[in-house]
């Protein structure tokens, strides 16, 4: 890792500045002394060892420090123990990806004089959060300065001074020369090319390199898909008997897609070193309470929340409160049916050019009301998650995502289903997947990437004329660059991009046979996806840290689960087809039990191939079970040498 920027600490030392610390106006000089001690103290002191400085602010007249940002970085030396402390791992010289250690890092394939380009920077950044996560309380019984504030042995320092708001922030800083060279080679020059993948990993880590390459997998998966739409559209568009091959077609697609995924997951995370990487103990979220008790698995005093008082929570507060917004999406979505029945008499009574278009109306507003709605029970669904008070980061993402996916499903999918198999009106069927599946991916790409960086850009115009009046006519890029992106908007993680190709995928894999081009269409808003992605992590949000990742982790259940569903639904709907009840004309309890009978088999189908399919390709698969045989050999070797 190479940086263009460099500042000294208040020992004279240059380093690269990596990770940006705010704490709040008003925090005591008593605090903040504390806290620079304890980063920079030795590790055997129960410090970080890391370099730390404020950032200075020069004026007109005088030099003067900000009082409250600093800027934390580390020797290299530092870097690397850190690497084998978080487990890192690297690629071996024999071609295996093994666990970094410090002692052999010669033996490492890539290791080259000092190391210097050993570690990518989300590396060297994510060691750095991992050694300021685990800065840890010693003998004080409060945080120095704040009485108020108490700390316990053990207890991590960083998350409760951020649960206190006396941190109001920590982000990694951006590399200038290191994000142009990025930006050049993925979103700023249109071409039909694979994403750089490995550049994107290099520098935002393997969690955000995994999204892009799901989002560009899957958008290569559905060209078969809207290359047998287009021509299926043109000259099959009034005969919906011929749906049913369509359909056929759809169930095989949605069950290979996910197999396949699994395979190329698995080959991206053992070239990243993360397939076999340990995941690291987790932490209490910096917003968990609860009453001060002992943890039996680390032996330190902690927050303890009783489990049933939880559970009391989400049975009795959280599940009612869900199954009202459901009521709530089906009482609108039964107004929208009034609006349709509205317009269509409008329609019968007087057709006209105006009265034609006033038969999409009803279903625009109605996207845009479902719109409405998933972003406000999304806020709604955060704070009661957050209000469940979860101990574990993972806790608290799986039961917000399993409250949201419930909550969108229905709200997103619950008019397509009513018209297909209640109403049975194919042409409204249609015409409403059409008339969504448009006005959400517009609608997506304004909130997404257009109204926030536009935001951004009247920001940024404050922030420099903020830090031109204070300079003058002298620049100092790092300060101006820490202006910046402090006041950038923060990136919450890929879980509204996972949420939004989740239902891009439900409406292709459930319905897309009764509208062929849906396919063709979320194929173009991907391509879009992909620059307005791209371009808001480098442009708008702040930078992220990098979060190890071996797979997408509850998205890859979620998607499954959303390809069973499609079984069933494209089953139904081929029983739906005339053409297919014409070969049952004595009634429809036969074509049922067929029809039961046939998705059944799929499914049975479905399973087997995934049972088949293994979800790490055979090479990989001999690579790790070698290196398992090796460490158990060394481990052998090391017991019989004692033993002596």
């Amino acid at each position: 890792m190479q940086s263009s920027l460099s500042v000294s600490d208040s020992d004279g030392s240059s380093f690269a500045p990596l990770v940006v610390l705010e704490l709040a106006e008003d925090t005591e000089a008593e605090t903040i002394t504390w806290l620079l001690n304890r980063i920079k103290d030795k590790q055997q002191n129960g410090g970080a060892e890391l370099l730390v400085e404020q950032l200075e602010v020069i004026g007109q007249n005088e030099q003067k420090r900000s009082p409250k940002i600093f800027l934390v970085g580390s020797t290299w030396k530092r870097l690397l123990i850190g690497a084998e402390d978080v487990g890192l791992f690297k690629e071996f010289h024999d071609g295996t990806m093994r666990g970094f250690t410090y002692a052999n890092r010669e033996s490492f394939k890539e290791f080259q004089g000092d190391g210097d380009d050993f570690l990518s920077i989300a590396e060297c950044q994510y060691i750095i959060k991992h050694e300021l996560d685990t800065l840890r309380a010693k003998g004080e019984s409060h945080v120095p300065g704040y009485a108020k504030v108490k700390l316990y042995p053990g207890k991590s320092v960083i998350r409760r001074l951020q649960s206190k708001a006396i941190l109001l922030q920590y982000f990694p800083l951006h590399d200038k020369e290191e994000l142009k060279r990025l930006s050049v080679s993925w979103y700023r020059k249109i071409k039909l090319s694979f994403q750089p993948l490995d550049d994107i990993r290099h520098y935002f880590g393997e969690g955000l390199a995994l999204y892009f390459g799901f989002l560009e997998y899957f958008t290569f998966a559905l060209v078969p898909m809207a290359l047998i739409g287009i021509p299926y559209y043109l000259f099959a568009w009034e005969d919906y008997d011929k749906y049913v091959l369509f359909a056929v077609f759809n169930l095989v697609w949605s069950t290979v897609f996910l197999e396949v995924w699994k395979r190329c997951s698995a080959q991206l995370a053992y070239g990243w070193g993360t397939l076999s990487r340990k995941k690291a103990f987790e932490e209490p979220r910096p917003g968990f309470h609860g009453a001060l008790g002992f943890n039996p698995v680390t032996g330190r005093e902690e927050p303890v929340y009783p489990n049933t008082k939880r559970q009391l929570k989400i049975y009795l507060v959280s599940v009612p409160f869900v199954i009202l917004c459901l009521y709530l999406s089906l009482y609108v979505m039964m107004i929208y049916f009034d609006m349709e029945y509205w317009a269509l008499s409008i329609y019968n009574e007087d057709p006209n050019l105006w009265t034609s278009v006033l038969l999409f109306i009803p279903s625009i507003i109605y996207a845009v009301v479902i719109e409405i709605m998933n972003l406000l029970y999304r806020y709604a669904a955060e704070f009661l998650t957050g209000w469940e008070n979860h101990r574990l980061e993972s806790s608290f993402q799986n039961h917000l995502v399993l409250k949201v996916l419930v909550f969108n499903f229905i709200n997103c999918f619950a008019s397509l289903f009513y018209i297909a198999f209640v109403m049975q009106d194919m042409v409204l069927l249609r015409q409403s997947l059409a008339t969504l599946l448009i006005t959400s991916q517009i609608l997506n790409q304004i909130m997404e990437a257009f109204l926030p960086y536009w935001l951004q850009r009247r920001r940024n115009k404050k922030v420099h004329k903020r830090v031109r009046r204070l300079l003058g006519d002298r620049e100092l890029p790092l300060v101006e660059q820490v202006q910046l992106e402090g006041d950038m908007y923060t990136y919450l993680g890929t879980f509204d991009d996972y949420l939004e190709q989740f239902l891009l995928f439900g409406y292709v894999s459930l319905f897309s046979c009764v509208y062929p081009l849906s396919a063709l269409l979320v194929v173009l808003n991907n391509v879009t996806e992909v620059y307005s992605d791209a371009f808001k992590m480098c442009k708008v949000f702040k930078r992220p840290f990098s979060e190890p990742a071996s797979d997408i982790g509850v998205w890859q259940l979620a998607f499954e689960t959303m390809s069973a569903i499609a079984v069933v639904t494209n089953c139904a709907l081929i029983a739906l087809s005339p053409q297919v009840k014409a070969y049952f004309p004595e009634g429809e309890t036969q074509l049922i039990l067929t029809v039961v009978a046939v998705e059944h088999v799929i499914l049975a189908f479905k399973f087997i191939l995934a049972f088949i399919i293994p979800d790490v390709p055979k090479h990989i698969q001999i690579k790790l079970a070698k290196l398992e045989f090796e460490s158990l050999e060394a481990l052998k070797k090391k017991s019989r040498a004692l033993g002596r």
